[in-house]
Parts: structure tokens; sequence; C-alpha cells
């Protein structure tokens, strides 16, 4: 028996928010159901105050997600030079382990972690698309660019994407809906800097307002997106999707309310969703369609505690593959001062980037590649007080006199790269931590492997050379995933594929042998990209799969209901 809603959306962040408007406008009644509360940038985001830089991201009740973590690695001697450390005290990993010093940064709330991100808004590069048939690596996606391409037209102009003309191997079919941002003083040396080095930097698209646009003003370039936007001029979901979705009349966002079960019969069709509500009631809602959009932790997490008769090993999980083919962010950060003023507290983070490494076969011997960008504000050198624990050596007098002429003057060179699948990669339920309603945790299993290493070092050396060539000064601080687990894109735990036996979902992002169950977020990835911030493909990818789940239920009904065919 179904219920007041059409379909029922489990997680608001950027697929879940992505497909939840789709489905409005394709006339459905939708239940979004968020385990996190709701974020108010009037009240909740601290940038217009004098001690903003006291004030990260807000944490609200419930807004962190709990998990756990396997044992990580033991650290080889031959990639020291990969070590993350600081100019004043050392190493920052003081073991001879890898560790899990930030781990996994995200939000849980209405907008997920599109609240905190930096706003790139970014395509993936079409070659990443087929790793294993071009390069023997990881998995091919089902389909390849063009058939997403209308869908990042779609989500680019709801998001108002600012973006410069330039498109390389991302072809367009339309223009970005607004032109690119300025760049920041600190960035045009960067650039400069890439250039003498023969490299193209580019201004970096981005889901952040460079005119009024859809009743959102203009960005300040304040630098603070990490921090919460409270102008609304960045495009979380809770500020585009979201509130284009509630506006339609025909969607409902519950806070607070967390997905405990996922009702389910011999059929494998979902019949439902119980869940516990902001008042920690047992409620239970009932849908034709069920959209789980959780992340790639937590959906993982949702389908292998669901067993049942029909499902033993969890929902979808038949094969094994649930968790499996886990992505992270691989990365690294070079941070140095420029003798010269830089005015690199203010601006756009990452506002210039370098996509001339960003192919799968663009690293000389490596298979994977790279981007590079500006990531001054990214590492959140925005005002003295970092300068002051960061940088700025000494103390008293001398130490304040020394800030003075400091701040502004930091420079740093970013570089995300290619996560490729591995074995000791996953994500699996913890046998012993357990949530409040005495759920097992998902647990998270990470392993850098040689390539990773060998992509890791080339992606520092040429961070390195980049500063170094803009006239900066001896390095202050780096640090990078080789020796420390630090992941805010995380990929590719039910991952869609042709086969039932290698993946999770097919190409409409329905899981195998499941009639109405889709899952729109970033675990789907068979490849992570070469260091693309994957909001925008996440959003893309959602309302495909919602318009290829209709179209093929359209077709299915149609040819249920056609009279049968004479045969002479």
């Amino acid at each position: 028996m179904r219920g007041a809603f059409d379909a029922i959306v489990i997680g608001a962040g950027a697929g879940g928010a992505a497909a939840a408007w789709r489905l409005t406008q394709r006339g459905a009644r939708v239940l979004v159901l968020e385990a996190g509360p709701w974020f108010d940038p009037d009240r909740d985001y601290a940038l217009h105050r004098p001690d903003w830089e006291t004030h990260a991201f807000p944490r609200k009740p419930g807004s962190q997600g709990h998990h756990r973590y396997g044992e990580m690695q033991a650290l080889d001697p031959a990639w020291d030079d990969l070590r993350s450390w600081h100019h004043d005290t050392g190493p920052l990993v003081q073991t001879g382990q890898r560790a899990v010093r930030t781990g996994y940064s995200h939000v849980r709330g209405v907008g997920g972690s599109t609240l905190h991100y930096v706003g790139e808004a970014h395509r993936l590069h079409p070659a990443a698309m087929a790793l294993k048939s071009q390069h023997g690596v990881g998995a091919d996606w089902p389909f390849g660019y063009a058939e997403l391409e209308p869908f990042y037209v779609d989500a680019e102009r709801l998001v108002g994407v600012a973006g410069p003309q330039a498109t390389g191997a991302r072809w367009r079919s339309a223009p970005y809906p607004l032109p690119a941002h300025p760049l920041s003083r600190g960035s045009h040396t960067l650039v400069e800097a890439g250039r003498q080095l023969g490299q193209q930097w580019h201004v970096n698209p981005r889901a952040t307002l460079s005119q009024p646009y859809d009743g959102r003003p203009p960005c300040n370039h304040c630098g603070g997106c990490t921090r919460g936007c409270p102008r609304r001029d960045k495009g979380s979901v809770d500020q585009t999707f979201i509130r284009h979705a509630l506006a339609s009349g025909r969607c409902e966002v519950r806070a607070r309310a967390t997905a405990l079960t996922l009702l389910h019969g011999a059929r494998r069709v979902v019949e439902g969703v119980r869940y516990i509500d902001e008042r920690g009631r047992e409620r239970t809602e009932r849908a034709g369609l069920v959209v789980l959009a959780a992340g790639a932790i937590e959906t993982p997490r949702l389908l292998l505690t669901n067993r049942s008769a029909t499902a033993p090993e969890g929902i979808g999980n038949a094969h094994g593959q649930v968790g499996r083919h886990f992505l992270e962010t691989l990365h690294w950060t070079s941070i140095a001062l420029h003798p010269e003023p830089q005015a690199s507290h203010a601006g756009l983070p990452a506002d210039a980037i370098c996509w001339d490494f960003n192919a799968p076969d663009a690293i000389p011997g490596v298979i994977g590649g790279a981007r590079f960008h500006a990531a001054t504000l990214d590492a959140e050198l925005a005002g003295p007080i970092k300068y002051a624990t960061l940088l700025v050596d000494g103390w008293g007098a001398a130490h304040k006199q020394r800030l003075r002429r400091t701040v502004g003057h930091a420079l740093a060179v970013g570089a995300i790269g290619e996560s490729l699948p591995h074995p000791k990669s996953y994500v699996d339920l913890d046998p012993q931590a357990r949530d409040e309603q005495g759920r097992p945790l998902a647990r998270i299993h990470s392993f850098v492997d040689e390539m990773a290493c060998r992509r890791l070092r080339f992606m520092a050396q040429t961070c390195r050379e980049v500063l170094k060539q803009s006239g900066c000064g001896p390095l202050r601080m780096e640090y990078g995933s080789y020796d420390d687990f630090a992941s805010t894109h995380v990929f590719g735990t039910c991952r869609m594929g042709q086969m039932a036996s290698d993946s999770v979902t097919n190409d409409r992002g329905q899981v195998h042998e499941w009639g109405n169950l889709l899952i729109c977020d970033g675990s789907v990835f068979p490849s992570s990209g070469g260091g693309e911030s994957p909001s925008l493909t996440i959003q893309a990818l959602a309302l495909r799969s919602v318009d290829r789940f209709l179209q093929h239920e359209r077709t299915e009904a149609t040819r249920d209901a056609a009279p049968p065919v004479s045969r002479p």
C-alpha cells in the first residue's frame, strides 16, 4: 500500500537534493528524509562577526555521522619525501603508521557537504570514464560523457555556475550560465609561474555567483566558503535544488530523520522506509520509489544492515559488491611565503586551476591523472590567527610585528589525483561499534599503493616547482594522503556497471535485481576522475538516473498494457 508520497529520498546532499528536484519537476510527490539538521545562514554562519576566524563550519547536534576506521598501513621509508611536515614542529605524523588526523570530512544536514564545500563545479574528464578499456585498471562507466553532458547543463543552470569560455576536453553544448570570476592577486602570481613552467592555468568553474542570479546576490570574494555562506551566493543544494523542490509544493523535507529500515518483501521491491523522527519516534512512510543518497559511507552501511531472508547479505549485496572499490581523496598541499604582498587572504578558494595532468595518461609512468589549484584559502590562510599559529615564528612584540608584515604573503599549491580501487580499500560494518539504535557503524579501510605513491610524488614535486618559480621562499608546511587519511570526496562503494557480478547498480543507478531502489550519490562512481570535485557530476547523475528510471517505467507500463500480438 502506498502512502502520501510517490517517492522517498534518503539524504539531502548533492545527489538527494537533485533527485528530489527532478522528481518534483516530473510531477511526483516527494518526501526527503535527512538525518542531520537544517542550517540557517542568517544565524549559523559567522563570517560577519569580528571573531569570524575562530569559527569553523558550525557543528550542530546530529550534524556529524559516526564511523570507525580499520587498521592503517605501515609507512615505507622509500616514500619519506611524501611525509606531512611543518617547518617548526617537524613531522605531523609521528609514528611509522598511516594516521587518521582529519579523517572523513563531511556535513550531515539539509545540503550535506555542499554546505561547507568551496564550490568547485567540475565536469569529469571524458577519458576518466573508460579506465578499464583504455588503461586496464579500475572500471569503465556504463555510458560515456556524451550521455551525461545534457544533465551537466541542467545542473549548471539551476546552480548558476560561473566559468570560463575555454572548455578543453570537456566539450559543452551550452556556455556557462555566468561569466567567470576574476582571479585574486596571489593566484595571478601562481598562474604566471605555471606559464613559465609551460603549464596552462585557467579560472576554475564555480558554483558561486559572479552576478545576481535566481534571486541570490553575487559573491563578495571574502574567501570563507568552507565556513558556511551567509549571503547565499554559494550554490549549496539547500539554496538551489532543495529551495526549488520546496517551491513546487510537491516536496516535504524532514530533518533529523534517521532512516533505519528499507521495508521489503520476497519480490525485491522496497515498499517504504522506517525511520526515527526528530522527536525520537519510530515512523514509517511508503512510496513507489525509494532513492538512497546518503553518501559513499552511509549508503553501503544502510544496505548492509538491511538483511532479511530475501537479502541475507544485505540489500544489493548478493554478489558481495556493496562497500567494495572504495575511492578516496588523494591530495597534496605545499605552502610557502612570498617576499612581496600577495593579498592572498582574500578572493575565492581554488580560483585558479591547472588541468594539464588531469587525463588518465597525462603523468609519465603513472596511470591516473591529477589537477593542481591555488590552495592558499583551502589551507585556511585567510586571517592572522592561522598565520600566527602556522607560519610566523617568534613570540611577543617581535612576533606581532612580523605577523603584520606577513599576512597576505602566503601562497599554497594543492593537488588532487585519481584514486584507483584496491582490494584493501573498502567499507564494511564494524564488528563492535554500534549507534543509538544498535546498528553497526560503518568502518573505513584505506590503502595507498605504489601507483598512488608515484602519483603523489609527481603531485608534490609539481606543487613545489610552481611555488619556487613564483618566487616564494623556503617551504613552510606540506601535507598529503600518504601518511594521513583525510578525505572530503569519497566514491565507489556501490559502483554502477553492466553486470551484477562486479557492480551494485545498473546504468540508471537502479540496484541490480531490485525493482524500485535508486542510488544517487558518489558511491555509484566507477572511477574518481583525476582530481575533479564531484558535486556537479553527482547532481548530473541524479538527474539522469531519475529521468532514465521514469522512462524505463513508462516503457514497461506501455509494454504491459499493449494487447497481445496475433500471429498467423
